[in-house]
């Protein structure tokens, strides 16, 4: 049976160097056909301009903080009969999309979502949860390794990541898109509530991982500390009116002040911020609230038919292999690890041990290598035992094994 067609959409303003990273992983998946979509300020297109593969690239201008707008015209160029969406800062797993798409086989299936892994690229940021009217969001128990098809109760949705997340094309063009009056926040969640109301199911797929970075940008910083909670305040009031009772607005919106104060003061504790940033950062959000309040709903008149053909992103067949480092060797290891790369017929992943507990840690390499350091000793899931005797041939075992299934390894 043949794999359905998908546009992948990475939306980018201010980070070219993350951008690079994101295409270097994405010029890496496994998955045949699909397309890829930038939507990116000047800096981002000239970055991808310099990918060597930047002829197969669709590249869309859009320099304005508006990340649904940029959604909306990454989906009137997709082509694909599925639109996925990873940010600029993220990186998927070889697999992603195989394990993503594979639901919309089902009918009723119009939204994938996957899980999200940190920073330190083993613990998740995100997994299965629902959303309701509110915002607020409930853990789902789904099955760890298999897509679960989820029809939501009345007056909640399945909650999809924007960094992590694919729809039908047909559905997105039907429900008008991403709602412009959200410029930087709960874009997806709004639509995830929009989808479910119009009884479409969503499947969330475990092993559809992306690694997310939080990298900075004009809201926050690399350490996720805050700088402008304008759109957040602006997000919420727009929201509020969209699926909010009248009412019931002013006792959530309260709410919503004393979350974010007691965040600020958490990092204010922590040194992070200053009391006048404290103050600073709430007037901003209140200033956004009242904002977001006149705001008029902004859903995209989204043609049937893209606007460009589908462009199929020269997809190679890839061998997965592990590399075996110690401390000592990791820098002539990498460079081995990254000329197999450039010949394009390999996915590395090098782990390096060393002799002691250290907790593990995983990130792409900007060369497009998938790194893993820590103690051959210590934890990599979060969850274990703080230390365990092992032997250096089975801790690398044990990692192969951990990864394979979304890494392309092969399980014997």
């Amino acid at each position: 049976m043949t794999d359905l067609p998908v546009s992948v959409v990475i939306v980018s303003r201010g980070r070219p160097a993350a951008l690079q990273r994101c295409l270097t992983g994405v010029s890496q998946l496994q998955y045949a056909p699909f397309e890829v979509i930038v939507v990116a300020d000047p800096d981002g297109i000239a970055a991808a301009r310099k990918m060597d593969f930047a002829a197969h690239l669709k590249l869309v201008a859009f320099d304005k903080a508006n990340i649904s707008a940029a959604r909306n015209l990454g989906i009137a160029q997709a082509a694909g009969e599925i639109v996925a969406f990873i940010d600029d800062d993220a990186v998927p797993e070889p697999q992603w999309l195989r394990y993503l798409v594979a639901p919309s086989r089902q009918s009723d299936v119009a939204a994938m979502g996957g899980f999200v892994r940190g920073r330190n690229g083993i613990s998740y940021q995100w997994r299965a949860q629902s959303v309701d009217g509110y915002g607020d969001c409930y853990p789902l128990d789904v099955d760890p390794e298999r897509a679960t098809v989820l029809h939501p109760p009345k007056g909640r949705a399945v909650k999809t990541e924007g960094t992590n997340m694919a729809f039908r094309r047909s559905v997105l063009v039907e429900l008008g898109g991403f709602d412009t009056a959200y410029h930087y926040f709960l874009d997806e969640t709004d639509l995830n509530l929009r989808l479910a109301q119009a009884g479409y199911a969503t499947a969330l797929a475990p092993r559809a991982e992306v690694h997310h970075g939080y990298a900075a940008n004009a809201q926050r910083n690399s350490a996720r500390v805050p700088r402008d909670l304008f759109e957040i305040g602006a997000s919420w009031a727009v929201f509020h009116s969209r699926h909010l009772a009248p009412e019931a607005r002013q006792e959530r919106w309260q709410r919503i002040e004393r979350g974010q104060r007691q965040r600020l003061l958490h990092y204010m504790v922590a040194g992070a911020l200053e009391p006048r940033d404290v103050r600073r950062l709430m007037h901003r959000l209140r200033e956004g609230y009242a904002e977001g309040k006149t705001r008029k709903q902004a859903a995209a008149q989204l043609a049937r038919h893209p606007a460009a053909s589908f462009r199929p992103f020269p997809s190679q067949q890839r061998h997965a292999t592990i590399l075996s480092s110690r401390p000592w060797r990791l820098k002539q290891d990498l460079e081995e690890a990254r000329e197999r790369v450039r010949t394009g017929d390999e996915i590395v992943t090098v782990i390096c041990l060393s002799p002691t507990a250290l907790y593990h840690r995983v990130c792409f390499d900007p060369g497009g290598v998938w790194v893993q350091r820590g103690g051959t000793f210590g934890k990599s899931d979060r969850s274990e035992p703080l230390f365990r005797m092992t032997t250096r041939s089975r801790r690398i075992e044990k990692e192969r094994l951990r990864v394979a299934s979304v890494r392309g390894l092969r399980k014997d």
